[in-house]
């Protein structure tokens, strides 16, 4: 998702890359100042041991597409309990205390 939205990667393939790497916070956004702009890093030592790094727009990009895969996995959710509770819902007679 990092790529889609505009970040760039610079592999950790050196010693001296990796423990720069290591350095940062995992899996975590850092900002960094770089000629007056806002540069984000992202630290992924454990999956593609690499770094990512992108500006305002990209991280932009990435915080819009979060927002809109949590919302589709919120109205997939939805709709699955919904079905659920449509399954379940036709008991028939009801019972004393089913009130």
């Amino acid at each position: 998702m990092l790529s889609a939205a505009g970040f760039k990667i610079k592999p950790a393939d050196t010693p001296d890359k990796l423990a720069s790497l290591k350095a940062l916070p995992a899996h975590k956004f850092v900002q960094q100042a770089q000629n007056g702009n806002v540069l984000y890093l992202y630290a992924d030592p454990s999956i593609c041991r690499c770094l990512y790094y992108g500006d305002q727009t990209a991280y932009g990009n990435y915080r819009q597409m979060v927002f809109q895969q949590n919302l589709a996995d919120e109205q997939q959710m939805t709709a699955m309990m919904n079905q659920q509770a449509a399954m379940n819902w036709d008991w028939g007679v009801w019972g004393p205390g089913w009130y």
